[in-house]
């Protein structure tokens, strides 16, 4: 099941402080638990590391991410296409066309009900973008990049 496959994962996370890991693996179980029908796409960049939910195995697909900027180890929760979500009391970060987040300081406050309602909504609008139905695969964490460089990250 891929909510456990997560070695790698805990490897990339190694050089964050604990406080931000638990953060980060909270989140992704919080997300998994409730769509374990999804895919796990997980990059490990120069600058951050990312892993999103998507109803196929691409990246445009992904509905909601988890990122942590090793120069600041904040932790977000992204939403690829947040500009088109219902977010009535402005909670969403994000001036550009597309993506809207929520930092670590807003989603860990949101009743578990608020969180669930963004991610559901994302969800669905995932879904509609998906024009070819045998595109979507169910379950895999995939493992997309790997930096062999990276910059190193700020212990807070």
């Amino acid at each position: 099941m891929a909510i456990n496959d997560l070695e790698k994962l805990l490897h990339y996370l190694c050089p964050f402080p604990s406080e931000v890991q638990e953060k980060a693996l909270w989140l992704r179980n919080f997300i998994w638990c409730r769509y374990p029908q999804c895919n796990e796409l997980v990059y490990d960049n120069y600058n951050a590391v990312a892993f999103g939910w998507s109803p196929t195995e691409k990246l445009g697909h992904t509905f909601c991410n988890v990122a942590i900027w090793r120069t600041n180890t904040h932790v977000i929760l992204g939403f690829n296409w947040g500009s088109e979500l219902t977010d009535p009391r402005h909670l969403l970060v994000g001036n550009g066309k597309q993506f809207r987040y929520l930092s670590s300081d807003v989603w860990g406050t949101l009743p578990d009900s608020d969180l669930e309602n963004l991610i559901k909504e994302a969800y669905h609008q995932a879904l509609e973008k998906v024009t070819n139905p045998a595109q979507i695969v169910q379950g895999k964490t995939i493992y997309k990049s790997e930096s062999p460089v990276k910059r190193s990250s700020k212990k807070e």
